[in-house]
């Protein structure tokens, strides 16, 4: 379908394979094998398409309805929902919002990204980078979350529930406002993390060292293994 949709969008333009290919300094053959559907093109390759045929982004998209392609400005809002996205550059990614549900993503990066209000809903997200991303006021649900690095996030007022959440480096993350619910929460880094006003509701929090100050927080009904205070100052928190 995408390799149509390309092969629609090129014709309107009166480009040949071989034009278009030069435009984007790839092979004909490439050109061509995506239009045959032997192939496909990762995400940065589509933005860089929408520009060069003058369609949004959203123009490959499955539920994209308009057939218009006259100028369009060029969006971040793709559906990336129910994707496979392994070895995959993001770096920069806007406005992925709810369009991102039941993918799967090994080793992606998302570098300095802006993700807030994401909804993350039964993912498998593995090995990717995140590093200085924006993910506040963002929904994680049923998701496995491992092995990540999530260095100097901002997570403020972002829902974790029901998700396994392992050896991620949370260092120098903003957890302001941040709610963990019945998840699985071990063995994460979480050095110079901010914790204020963060709960943890009926979770297992195993092999996590916390220092700096912890206020306003509240563990509720959580277990706790190799769970460590370590230099820290903890102001007005709640154990039940």
């Amino acid at each position: 379908m995408i390799g149509d949709k390309i092969a629609a969008a090129r014709k309107s333009k009166n480009l040949s394979q071989a034009k278009l290919a030069d435009s984007l300094f790839i092979s004909p053959q490439a050109v061509g094998k995506w239009e045959r559907g032997e192939s496909l093109p990762d995400l940065n390759m589509l933005n860089r398409l929408s520009t060069l045929l003058s369609v949004d982004l959203n123009y490959f998209s499955v539920d994209f309805q308009s057939a218009t392609m006259d100028n369009q400005e060029p969006k971040t809002n793709f559906d990336m929902s129910r994707g496979n996205w392994v070895d995959a550059d993001f770096s920069e990614m806007k406005n992925l919002h709810e369009k991102f549900s039941s993918s799967n993503l090994q080793r992606c990066k998302f570098i300095d990204s802006d993700l807030s209000g994401l909804l993350l809903r039964s993912n498998h997200v593995e090995s990717c980078d995140f590093r200085g991303s924006l993910i506040h006021k963002s929904h994680v649900q049923n998701s496995h979350i491992v092995k990540n690095l999530f260095q100097d996030c901002a997570f403020q007022h972002t829902e974790f529930s029901g998700s396994h959440i392992q050896d991620c480096n949370f260092s120098g993350a903003d957890f302001r406002g941040s709610i963990f619910k019945t998840c699985s929460f071990r063995k994460n880094i979480l050095a110079g993390a901010v914790l204020n006003a963060t709960s943890f509701i009926a979770s297992d929090i195993d092999g996590i060292t916390i220092s700096g100050t912890v206020k306003n927080c509240a563990f509720e009904n959580c277990s706790f293994s190799k769970f460590v205070f370590e230099n820290a100052t903890l102001i007005k928190g709640v154990f039940i």
